[in-house]
C-alpha cells in the first residue's frame, strides 16, 4: 500500500496525524529535511512543483528524473531509509504554459505527467485551474476536473506501462491566490465554501469516470481548498479554525478524502495544530525554509564582515543583489513601490523571490566563499550570539557543531520541527 494512502487512513480514523510537504529544489533544504525526519524516523514528502522541474528543466535546470536521482543521492549519503521517502509533484498542469493555446498547453501537460510518473513520483497534484490563451477567466469546474481527469487517465497509464501496476494517489483542486505567496497585501481571506469544495469532489469524479479512470477515485486522498491562510510580502493571516468548521466537516463525509493545505509558511504552532486537527493534514512549506536559510546565510554573512578583511569576504548579499537587478524577471511582477521598497522585497519579503536565483553559478561561489572564510576563520561564541542566539544556544548544549553549514541547516530545522510536532512525526 502507498505510505501516504496508510496516513490517510490512520487520520480518518481519528489519528489526528499529518505530514508535511518540502516545497523546495535546494540542497541545504533538502538535507536539512532529510536530516530531520531521520532525526524523527518518520516519513518525508519533498515535492517538485512545475515551475522548477518540468520536462525542459524548470527554473532549476531538473527534468523529473533528474530531481528524483538528486533527492536520492542526498538520501544515500544520510542513510536516509528510502522506504520513508515520498516524491511528489505540485501543480502539474498547464501551468507553465498559460501563454499558449489550450490544446498545446495540455499537450505540454500530458509530457510533464507522463515524465513525472515515469520518474518514481508517487503523489501527483492535478491543477488544471489556470485559463490559457483563449479560454475564459475563470475556468468552469467542469473544464477543470475534464482537463484533470486526462491527465489522470495519462498517469494510470504510464505508471502501469513502465512499473506494471498503478499505486499513485492524488490531489484535486487549487488554492487562491496563486502558488508562492500573495503579489498584494492581503487583509484577509475568503475561506471556500462547503459548497465550493463538494463541486470540485463531484466534478472530478463525474470527470474521472467519464475517461474511464474511476478505478483510481479511492486514491484520491486530497482537496486543495483556500482554509483562510496566507502570507504577502510583510504579513501573514493566521488560520482561525472557527471559520473553517463548515469546510472542514466536507471531508468526513468521504473515506479516502483530507485536505492539502498549501501557503502554510510562517504560520503559528498553534495554527499547525489547528490545522491538522481540521482535517487540512497535508502542510505544504516551501518559501519559509529558503527564507530562513536567507536569514541565517545573511547573519553569517554580517559575521564573516566582523572577522575577515574586507578584501577577502564572500560579498554574497552584493553578488544576490546584482543578479536579482540584473536578471528581475522572477520579482519584478511581484514587488511593487520605489527603488528603496524594491530593494527591501527583494532581501526581506515572506514571498522569498530570491529562491529562484540560489542556482546562479555566481551566487553558489560566493556562499561556498562564504562557508570557507567562516570555516578558516572560526566564528566566536559572542558573534554567533549576536546573530544566530538560538543556534548559539544549540552549540553551547552540544547539540550543534558550530561550522557555518551545520547553522544554516539548523535554522531551516526550526521551521521543519514545527511542523512535524503538529503533525506527530516529532518523537518528542
Amino acid at each position: 500500500m502507498n505510505t501516504l494512502l496508510n496516513l490517510v487512513q490512520r487520520h480518518k480514523a481519528g489519528d489526528k496525524n499529518g505530514i508535511y510537504s518540502v516545497c523546495s529544489a535546494h540542497p541545504l533544504v533538502i538535507e536539512a529535511a532529510l536530516t530531520q525526519a531521520l532525526s524523527d524516523d518518520s516519513l518525508l514528502l519533498i515535492e517538485a512543483t512545475s515551475n522548477q522541474v518540468d520536462q525542459f528543466g524548470g527554473y532549476t535546470g531538473m527534468t523529473p528524473v533528474d530531481f528524483r536521482n538528486f533527492v536520492l543521492e542526498q538520501a544515500e549519503a544520510l542513510h536516509f531509509p528510502t522506504e520513508n521517502l515520498i516524491l511528489g509533484g505540485d501543480h502539474l498542469g498547464p501551468n507553465r504554459w498559460q501563454h499558449l493555446a489550450v490544446e498545446e498547453a495540455m499537450n505540454n501537460a500530458d509530457v510533464l505527467i507522463t515524465a513525472y510518473v515515469a520518474a518514481g513520483f508517487k503523489k501527483i497534484h492535478l491543477d488544471c485551474s489556470m485559463s490559457c490563451l483563449g479560454d475564459p477567466i475563470p475556468l468552469s469546474d467542469a473544464i477543470v476536473a475534464e482537463r484533470a481527469a486526462r491527465l489522470a487517465k495519462i498517469a494510470e497509464n504510464t505508471a502501469i506501462n513502465v512499473f506494471g501496476a498503478s499505486d499513485l494517489v492524488y490531489v484535486i483542486g487549487t488554492e487562491v491566490p496563486v502558488p508562492g505567496g500573495a503579489a498584494e497585501e492581503l487583509a484577509e481571506l475568503k475561506v471556500t465554501s462547503a459548497e465550493a469544495a463538494n463541486e470540485t469532489i463531484r466534478s472530478h469524479k463525474e470527470a474521472f469516470a467519464k475517461v474511464g479512470v474511476s478505478s483510481c477515485w479511492s486514491r484520491v486522498i486530497g482537496l486543495v481548498v483556500q482554509p483562510g491562510v496566507e502570507f504577502d510580502h510583510t504579513g501573514v493571516i493566521d488560520y482561525c479554525s472557527e471559520k473553517a468548521q463548515a469546510l472542514s466537516d466536507v471531508v468526513n463525509h468521504h473515506d479516502h478524502l483530507i485536505f492539502e493545505a498549501h501557503s502554510t509558511d510562517y504560520q503559528t504552532d498553534k495554527a499547525y495544530k489547528a490545522l491538522v486537527d481540521d482535517h487540512f493534514a497535508i502542510l505544504k512549506v516551501g518559501p519559509a525554509l529558503t527564507f530562513a536559510m536567507r536569514e541565517a546565510l545573511f547573519n553569517l554573512c554580517d559575521i564573516e564582515a566582523e572577522i575577515v578583511p574586507k578584501a577577502h569576504c564572500s560579498n554574497l548579499k552584493e553578488q544576490i543583489e546584482k543578479q536579482m537587478c540584473d536578471a528581475p524577471e522572477y520579482w519584478n511582477k511581484y514587488y511593487q513601490g520605489n527603488e528603496s521598497q524594491q530593494r527591501f522585497a527583494r532581501c526581506y519579503s515572506f514571498s522569498d523571490r530570491i529562491r529562484y536565483y540560489w542556482p546562479d553559478q555566481n551566487i553558489h561561489a560566493a556562499q561556498s566563499k562564504l562557508f570557507d572564510n567562516l570555516t578558516r576563520a572560526g566564528i566566536p561564541l559572542p558573534l554567533l550570539s549576536q546573530y544566530l542566539p538560538e543556534q548559539f544556544h544549540a552549540v553551547r548544549e552540544g547539540q550543534i557543531s558550530a561550522d557555518p553549514k551545520t547553522l544554516v541547516l539548523e535554522k531551516i530545522r526550526q521551521v521543519l520541527r514545527s511542523y512535524a510536532k503538529a503533525c506527530k512525526l516529532n518523537k518528542d
